[in-house]
């Protein structure tokens, strides 16, 4: 059997909060699949979004704190230093369109979110788009559903 190669991937800000905040929680198994199972895609714009996200008074989260996460993330990241396209499809959410123009850029094979506003252009790309569960499903299937656990 042949191995997958290894996918560029850009996940949105909620689904890499989601995953550093909670080592426990149901996406805690992108931890490890950062690491040997893909290249996760940030440009100047996502990376802005996520530090801001982590610094919500909501988490209590100390400067150290916020670093040390960012450092079990970033390590791993290919940063994409020139967003050159827009990609040709647009998200009602505008907030939202720099993961779209990131991945289109960064020529990703899927953007992971749990966004309504991205979710709905599902097939309208030419990355997919799809939630972290059929990510994982599509990935590893019921067989190495324990992989990253």
């Amino acid at each position: 059997m042949t191995p997958h190669p290894i996918s560029r991937v850009v996940f949105d800000t909620n689904v890499v909060i989601a995953a550093l905040l909670f080592p426990r929680g149901r996406l805690a198994w992108l931890r490890a699949h950062w690491k040997d199972g893909c290249v996760p895609l940030v440009s100047h714009e996502t990376l802005i979004e996520l530090a801001r996200v982590l610094a919500y008074s909501k988490f209590r989260l100390s400067d150290n704190s916020r670093t040390e996460l960012l450092g079990l993330y970033l390590p791993n990241c290919e940063a994409i230093q020139n967003i050159t396209a827009r990609c040709p499809i647009l998200c009602r959410d505008a907030k939202d369109q720099c993961f779209l123009d990131l991945a289109h850029s960064g020529r990703a094979d899927t953007l992971v979110t749990g966004d309504d506003d991205l979710l709905a252009l599902a097939g309208q790309t030419a990355f997919r788009i799809e939630t972290p569960e059929a990510y994982r499903g599509r990935k590893f299937g019921d067989s190495q559903k324990s992989r990253y656990y």
